[in-house]
């Protein structure tokens, strides 16, 4: 491949650029992305239309857009002493903010305190601005802190019942990729680990592994569909493995992947030459593994920016609406997978 060309410095939109697309005035523009009186409700929407269309996004230092602190919150059970997929993800989101010349407050929830439906004290202490959930947290939690702010963005779940932004990566499509993969390489009697019920997300990729099997004429089967987790506070458990086991298994993350080929190894399997396993983010488990884990590459680059535009939209009145914004995952070959047709 030849050298990349240099990209040219993206030319940054202004309010007299939205103004001109809208044929009214920077004074106008400037009333209704703000929430000022003296518009129509027919031209503010219009102008908000054409503000995110053309990628427009206040930065800090612009008069009376100052946005203030962004807060982050996430639910210990996702957290563990050795590092996890979302504090990666976390710090690309601080990274983000920071190119808008944003400040984060992260805060960590408990589990006695989702349950208690008890206000973060970034919310509580009004010290922020707009607020990314990152990792599930219970309905009725999203909901206690829907009462105290209006800009929030859910990332890496969504609540189909719940008109909030969210981002999310391409559960449905990454089941489904690494599902055919196996298939393509030989294997009918695949299983699944994870709580289906635990997270938006599993259950997102499960049904993608579902949806695979069922296009290629193969069962699923229930015995061959393994619990990794508990649902009510995301710990990590003891796999049961059946008697009868299958030449593939789907693991809902890396870390589990990583898990199950000890296990399998304990258990006297070889793999991949015994039971293939397969998982999901790619993330530092998956190179860890001995051997290094097939699995779906997550973009928290592309994830982390929409969140923080679609935040940033919303403080900024520029939003009206909310959207679920899916981020696709490219397969990604190591060496726990076996092709069976060419053994």
């Amino acid at each position: 491949m030849g050298k990349e060309m240099r990209k040219m410095p993206k030319k940054q939109v202004t309010l007299a650029d939205i103004a001109n697309a809208c044929g009214t005035s920077s004074v106008t523009v400037s009333k209704a992305l703000s929430g000022k009186d003296g518009v129509s409700e027919e031209l503010r929407e219009r102008i908000r239309d054409a503000a995110r269309t053309m990628g427009y996004i206040p930065r800090m230092g612009r008069q009376s857009e100052l946005i203030g602190n962004i807060g982050v919150i996430i639910p210990d059970k996702f957290l563990t002493s050795i590092g996890t997929f979302y504090w990666m993800l976390f710090n690309t989101i601080v990274q983000r903010l920071k190119q808008e010349n944003l400040s984060c407050i992260q805060e960590n929830i408990g589990s006695d305190e989702e349950t208690n439906l008890s206000v973060p004290n970034i919310l509580a202490n009004d010290r922020i601005s707009g607020l990314i959930s990152l990792g599930q947290l219970s309905p009725e939690y999203v909901e206690m802190l829907r009462k105290h702010t209006d800009n929030i963005v859910l990332l890496d779940y969504h609540l189909p019942e719940a008109d909030i932004d969210s981002v999310i990566s391409d559960g449905f499509g990454g089941g489904y990729k690494l599902t055919s993969h196996l298939i393509q390489c030989g294997h009918k009697d695949i299983g699944f680990i994870g709580n289906r019920l635990a997270t938006s997300s599993i259950f997102d990729r499960y049904m993608g592994f579902v949806r695979a099997m069922l296009e290629h004429g193969l069962t699923v089967r229930e015995e061959w569909i393994l619990d990794d987790r508990r649902r009510d506070n995301n710990n990590f458990g003891i796999i049961e493995y059946p008697s009868s086991m299958p030449t593939a298994f789907v693991c809902n993350c890396d870390e589990i992947a990583y898990k199950v080929v000890k296990d399998l190894k304990n258990l006297g399997y070889s793999v991949p030459e015994d039971i293939s396993v397969a998982g999901y983010d790619n993330y530092v488990f998956s190179q860890m593994s001995e051997p290094p884990i097939t699995t779906i590459d997550v973009d928290t680059h592309k994830m982390a920016d929409k969140a923080v535009q679609l935040l940033i939209e919303r403080i900024c009145g520029i939003r009206s609406g909310h959207e679920i914004i899916t981020i696709s995952g490219e397969l990604i070959l190591k060496g726990s997978v076996k092709n069976i047709l060419i053994h």
